[in-house]
């Protein structure tokens, strides 16, 4: 009796040990369920596996070689097809290695939304001479892709460096790749990843709608020639936000055919700042309207708040805002330039872009070489433009000195409230320039 009193016992608080093993494993499985959805299954081909809808695609899988030497681009393009291919692919990118990856293009439409997860770095070929001549417009080209992601803690390196150097690149072409490219595509987000030294533009969207860039780097140094972060053509409906950009060039440019653009809470800098332009060159059509550009930082770079235009050129700007832009040592924090030249010496010609509707809005902060400079047209004036609480100090640096430029407005209507520092800004603007004094030509609206 004894005996069986004992098993009893023992039966009992083993009984009590498997009921505890069984509440952990049930919250366990509930909290992994929700970190990863389902348990994982392999794909039918082999190649990837399942969690529930999702389908992972991982480029090992197809048998990338990850040595950062051996080329991997066809492995890129084989899971990029597979997860075109199903409702929720992703292409993985592990952490860890490194894809040596020549030109591709990864193009739709896909079957369903696609995540490329990039936690690895991919590299772009460095040598020059191993880009073949047609391919040099874009190194990583997605086309005609809707409903994608990319995002991870990964890297995409450009490795630029040889393309900056004159005397290495002038054998092949004044062409210089960009980093990645989407054409024709839409409702693209991009979050968390790191872009660094490509050989030319960083992030380009053409011909595109629906695109959202947020906490993403770019990077690449300050004398990298036309190393532009972001640029936009063609494209509508932008977000882009929280992130910090510093290259050789414009941190954002907006060309022809944007609209309703949002760009907020970045820090830029070097580079040349935020620029509109530049538009109408060789006396082409250009039509920007709807931009929104604020609470950001611009720092030790060229221009600021920027637009730009070629003379000769015909279209519109219309309803653009920079506020509350704080400027760091920047040479020339507001610039609205008609006369855009990025040779030596340009000739005159007559026409040009109208802008109307701009407003540069608590603008604070310190200078290097002008405060404002807004050189319009002798033919076609800037009107509506609003200056409000723009408070900009020389600075103390050995370009700014104890020396206040006087602000530059030259054809420019529009009405200036305070604060204004300096205090030339108040006599800057011409009063009047509404419609009625200064209409916009009949082309210009029509075509925009």
């Amino acid at each position: 009796m004894v005996i069986f009193k004992h098993m009893k016992q023992n039966m009992k608080h083993y009984s009590v040990f498997l009921s505890s093993i069984f509440v952990f494993y049930c919250l366990f499985t509930i909290i992994e369920g929700r970190k990863f959805h389902s348990s994982c299954k392999k794909h039918h081909k082999g190649y990837g596996h399942s969690c529930n809808s999702t389908t992972i695609f991982n480029i090992m899988s197809f048998g990338a070689k990850a040595s950062g030497v051996s080329d991997d681009s066809k492995k890129l393009v084989m899971a990029w097809k597979s997860a075109c291919k199903v409702p929720e692919g992703v292409v993985q990118i592990p952490l860890g290695h490194k894809f040596l990856i020549k030109p591709v293009t990864l193009q739709g439409p896909c079957t369903g939304h696609v995540t490329f997860q990039i936690d690895g770095t991919l590299l772009a070929p460095s040598k020059i001479g191993s880009w073949s001549k047609s391919n040099l417009f874009q190194w990583i080209n997605f086309k005609w892709v809707q409903n994608l992601t990319i995002q991870g803690s990964g890297i995409v390196d450009g490795q630029g460096y040889n393309w900056w150097n004159p005397m290495k690149s002038k054998h092949i072409s004044d062409i210089k790749p960009t980093a990645l490219r989407f054409y024709a595509s839409e409702d693209i987000t991009i979050r968390d990843i790191t872009i660094n030294n490509s050989p030319q533009v960083h992030l380009k969207f053409d011909n595109s709608r629906g695109v959202k860039v947020n906490n993403i780097t770019i990077s690449s140094p300050g004398n990298s020639p036309n190393t532009d972060g972001i640029h936009l053509q063609n494209t509508r409906d932008v977000e882009i936000m929280y992130s910090n950009i510093g290259t050789g060039d414009d941190c954002v440019s907006i060309q022809t055919g944007c609209s309703n653009v949002h760009i907020h809470h970045i820090n830029c800098g070097p580079g040349h700042g935020i620029s509109i332009g530049g538009l109408g060159k060789d006396k082409s059509i250009a039509c920007v309207s709807d931009i929104l550009i604020e609470n950001s930082i611009i720092e030790n770079t060229l221009y600021g708040a920027r637009i730009k235009t070629w003379q000769g050129g015909v279209g519109l700007v219309k309803n653009v805002t920079f506020s509350n832009i704080q400027i760091v040592d920047v040479n020339f924090p507001i610039v609205i330039n008609q006369y855009y030249c990025d040779k030596s010496l340009c000739q005159n010609q007559t026409g040009s872009i109208a802008i109307k509707g701009v407003n540069f809005d608590k603008i604070v902060g310190t200078y290097s070489t002008q405060p404002i400079h807004l050189a319009c047209s002798d033919e076609i004036p800037c009107t509506d433009i609003d200056l409000s609480d723009i408070q900009l100090k020389p600075s103390r640096g050995p370009l700014g000195g104890s020396q206040l430029q006087q602000a530059l407005c030259w054809n420019s209507y529009g009405k200036s409230k305070g604060p204004l520092v300096p205090y030339s800004i108040n006599y800057c603007l011409r009063k009047g320039g509404d419609d009625s004094i200064h209409p916009i030509s009949g082309s210009s609206n029509e075509l925009c």
